[in-house]
């Protein structure tokens, strides 16, 4: 029997969850159409791959080089394995999303030990690296060779150029590599206003997780190698874990069209201004406690649980401490000044309930 697609959602519904429910922008679309029809060499080795790399160059300097993979845990993976022996273990926040997010990944696939400490806004320090930076020597632990960062963080707080830079310095005078993951690297740009260069290869960064999905990408993320030395067999890595595509330029492309030009900075600073329009207006609201700095896209906050639970029939967001009752609220390339005010008329209803 013949069946037609057929649209099965309101595309005027939006909620704050995730910046991950969010559509792909309609220039991406676009551009996957363009790169569409006739062959192209499999694996990589087609033509939108290659541009792809000279269009890191220009964000990343002429030594990086992006190896294109499905989804961001499989980035983490692949990059964290690059720089690691069999027996190293990778340093990073206990809130990281390699450690909270990306169910045992980086142990069951890619065979680390994740060496965590307890952060107070996300961010790792030198002064915290050191908590787990030891036993080198020791046969009985594993070893650290990687400092993880994540920029933003999940709990989004951006780091200063000046901090990476210390923590780069820091983990490199004791032998250690240092991996930032940028799922949301654009955010982080935008509210720093400065090149992503700033805050990556120039001070230090080893290796890099690059997010495409939640800047407006249907899917695709990238591994980009910013120190040739530091790094190993990635494009084994990238297929024994499973994120070799076949048909790459349809990642490729995505990215291309993001970065050639400026569509990732307008996103990015678009998601970051409705967020601070998001915790302006929460912040006139009696009862709502904002956690953390708003400097990403993204607004905690502490509520009333019942509050909370009524507001989620109305819509989607997240528990991010349940028993506390913290929330987390994210915004996206395509959320509405009236998206953002309509929930703030939600929330005051719901707090005078």
């Amino acid at each position: 029997m013949r069946t037609d697609a057929r649209r099965h959602h309101d595309p005027q519904v939006r909620g704050f969850a995730s910046d991950n429910y969010a559509g792909a922008h309609p220039e991406v679309l676009a551009a996957i159409a363009l790169a569409n029809g006739g062959h192209q060499v499999a694996y990589g080795e087609d033509d939108y791959t290659g541009h792809l790399q000279r269009v890191m160059h220009s964000h990343f300097g002429p030594t990086a080089e992006a190896f294109p993979v499905f989804n961001g845990t499989g980035a983490n993976v692949v990059a964290l394995q690059a720089l690691t022996d069999r027996w190293g273990a990778v340093i990073c926040a206990e809130s990281a999303h390699i450690n909270v997010d990306e169910g045992g990944a980086p142990e069951r696939m890619g065979g680390l030990k994740l060496l965590t400490v307890p952060t107070p806004d996300g961010k790792l320090t030198p002064e915290l690296i050191d908590r787990q930076a030891y036993g080198w020597d020791d046969e009985h632990r594993a070893m650290p060779q990687v400092v993880s960062i994540t920029q933003n963080t999940e709990l989004g707080t951006v780091y200063t150029p000046d901090e990476i830079r210390a923590i780069c310095d820091h983990a490199h005078e004791r032998g250690m590599k240092v991996h930032l993951d940028g799922a949301r690297i654009a955010n982080a740009a935008a509210s720093l206003d400065v090149p992503m260069r700033t805050f990556t290869n120039t001070v230090g960064v080893d290796i890099l997780s690059f997010g495409g999905t939640k800047n407006g990408a249907l899917f695709g993320e990238a591994v980009v190698v910013l120190n040739p030395d530091a790094v190993r067999a990635m494009k084994h890595l990238r297929k024994l874990s499973m994120q070799l595509a076949s048909k790459m330029r349809f990642v490729s492309v995505q990215l291309e069209a993001l970065l050639a030009k400026d569509l990732w900075l307008r996103n990015a600073r678009h998601a970051n201004a409705m967020a601070q329009r998001l915790a302006e207006g929460v912040g006139a609201i009696d009862g709502v406690e904002i956690l953390y700095p708003v400097q990403a896209n993204a607004v905690f906050a502490r509520l009333p649980h019942a509050v909370s639970e009524r507001l989620q029939k109305r819509f989607r967001f997240y528990f991010w401490d349940e028993t506390a009752g913290d929330v987390r609220w994210m915004c996206a390339f395509d959320t509405r000044e009236d998206d953002v005010d309509a929930f703030l008329q939600a929330l005051k209803e719901e707090m005078a309930r």
